[in-house]
């Protein structure tokens, strides 16, 4: 039979306490010398910055809360396209009524007076009421999204299409021959006298066409008008 170890560990004897067993207090990390992190994790104020630092795979949301200065811009783009639309069309009226087409920079543009009842471009003629109420539709929506803005894009490009929206609105909704029925003031002509190469327009028009345009880009670009920007990182290839 083999021999059977009675022999008890003496709690008074270095390296036996029951305590410290398995772990030298003196090392780094052991029971005795205190809570530490481990080799693999980071304090926690270290590991958030470095979660929002590093950016997160799909789809990721940064937002910059700043909606007075975006409503601000919005509006601000909108009152001054609408003055700069107004003011226009009240000289063309003015200079060009009755009046022969301007030719300027050697034919490239034309200044001629044109009554559009369709819409920008001299589209939808005929349909002047229905653009009249679209109009007020498009005015509305724009109106109720600005407060939720977060992109200084968005606001601009809808500022923009504000602003143009409510010149031509203002023609149909003030000129002849009556509300919602008057003709909108055009007098810009491209390449020739009578819009032959490229329909008449104004700033109005301009206006909207930019507009849109910017706002298609950002949707592009996937920025969406809360200030959402839309990152997907590329799979990275399993081995």
């Amino acid at each position: 039979m083999g021999r059977v170890n009675t022999e008890q560990s003496d709690p008074d004897r270095p390296g036996t306490n029951p305590a410290t067993s398995g772990a030298d207090a003196s090392e780094p990390g052991s029971a005795a010398s205190g809570p530490t992190q481990s080799s693999g994790q980071q304090p926690s104020g270290e590991q958030d910055a470095a979660e929002q630092a590093e950016p997160a795979t799909g789809d990721t949301a940064v937002r910059s809360p700043q909606p007075r200065k975006l409503l601000a811009l919005l509006f601000g783009v909108a009152a001054v396209l609408l003055t700069a639309d107004v003011l226009t069309k009240v000289a063309a009226v003015a200079a060009l009524e009755n009046q022969p087409p301007t030719k300027l920079f050697g034919g490239a543009v034309y200044l001629v007076l044109v009554r559009n009842p369709g819409a920008a471009f001299s589209l939808a003629t005929g349909m002047t009421w229905l653009l009249a109420l679209l109009a007020i539709v498009v005015v509305g929506v724009i109106v109720w999204l600005a407060p939720k803005l977060r992109s200084t894009g968005w606001a601009i490009g809808l500022g923009l299409v504000l602003g143009g929206a409510c010149g031509n609105l203002v023609d149909r909704l003030f000129r002849a021959p009556g509300p919602l029925r008057g003709h909108v003031v055009d007098f810009v002509s491209l390449f020739a006298p009578d819009g032959s190469v490229w329909p008449v327009f104004n700033v109005a028009d301009s206006s909207i066409v930019c507009g849109g345009i910017l706002v298609v880009l950002m949707s592009l670009l996937g920025r969406d008008y809360d200030g959402t920007v839309h990152v997907r990182k590329k799979r990275e290839d399993q081995a």
